[in-house]
């Protein structure tokens, strides 16, 4: 670890230590670490519009009891990462999902996702790590896809959570699930923000399993934290301009291990399917009942599913 790092106790987690690491694109990510320095380390990658927060404790302190460190962070332009200015001609994002379920790149984001894992291997770079174990959720893991592929050497294992790789044809997004997600609240008021959050939980994940209080609760956390729409859109436009990973996901020589929810109304099971087809010698596991989330009935099953694949 790069012993010129300082780090302090995370304020929302105990067992994390955060720091921010500039990186040398000029991008300046917020990191948080939990577990021994001499484990192996996982690398977590969250999706669209997600603070390090929605990773759950719960499910780091589950990987870090199994003998790993584990490493999650802001992607560029959410939580207490850089943002990302951008003076560009307004983007309709409808119009380019159109392009977008045929696989096709659009044009004009300020990034795409090649760009948001050049992150991922400069900051592995910026922390002296060598090989690291990567879970990638969702946008997370089209970014994990893309590492993997194209920084072969900086990645041991992967391990993919409701993710795409946006071949062609795929099932398309519920509309209802995906304007939740890019969605804007009522007003700007504290409340209506905090209301719109718990909003999107309830309609992407875990058909009843949702707990409104605690969702409630992260919801206040994560505007206490940070709010930052125009970086959800950003991200938004980042992977409508990305176009298909299929051809990419054949490059991928990793032991992969795919997950996804049988409930997941964002991006349908076949979704994973096709990752899993894609990606030479991957396993895929369906779990019922599970939606886009990580909800704490499943996060002991998930946990030791992946900590069994990265020590397999």
């Amino acid at each position: 670890m790069n012993s010129a790092l300082k780090f302090k106790d995370s304020p929302y987690t105990p067992f994390m230590q955060e720091t921010r690491i500039t990186l040398s694109n000029g991008i300046e990510l917020h990191v948080e670490i939990g577990g021994k320095s001499t484990d192996p380390t996982i690398l977590l990658i969250m999706g669209l519009g997600a603070q390090v927060l929605f990773w759950p404790d719960f499910f780091c302190k589950s990987l870090i009891d199994q003998g790993y460190r584990v490493i999650r962070f802001d992607n560029r332009d959410i939580g207490l990462s850089s943002k990302i200015k951008h003076d560009g001609p307004k983007l309709n994002a409808i119009k380019m999902m159109g392009r977008f379920t045929l696989g096709l790149k659009n044009e004009g984001a300020p990034y795409t996702l090649y760009d948001m894992a050049e992150d991922c291997a400069l900051m592995i770079d910026a922390l002296s790590l060598e090989k690291v174990h990567v879970i990638g959720a969702s946008m997370g893991g089209m970014i994990a896809q893309i590492l993997a592929a194209q920084y072969p050497t900086k990645v041991q294992s992967l391990g993919l959570l409701f993710t795409s790789n946006i071949q062609p044809f795929l099932p398309i997004p519920r509309p209802k699930q995906l304007f939740s997600l890019i969605g804007k609240p009522k007003s700007r008021d504290e409340n209506a923000i905090i209301d719109h959050t718990l909003k999107v939980f309830q309609t992407i994940g875990s058909p009843g399993l949702v707990n409104p209080l605690e969702t409630m609760q992260t919801a206040k956390k994560l505007y206490e934290r940070s709010y930052y729409p125009k970086g959800v859109l950003q991200q938004f436009l980042a992977i409508l301009c990305t176009g298909s990973l299929l051809q990419l996901d054949k490059q991928i020589h990793h032991p992969t291990l795919v997950v996804h929810g049988a409930c997941d109304r964002l991006l349908p099971p076949g979704h994973g399917k096709a990752v899993a087809k894609a990606i030479p010698g991957a396993k895929f596991e369906l779990i019922e009942g599970m939606g886009h989330d990580i909800p704490p009935q499943f996060v002991p099953y998930l946990s030791g599913l992946f900590a069994h694949h990265f020590t397999s």
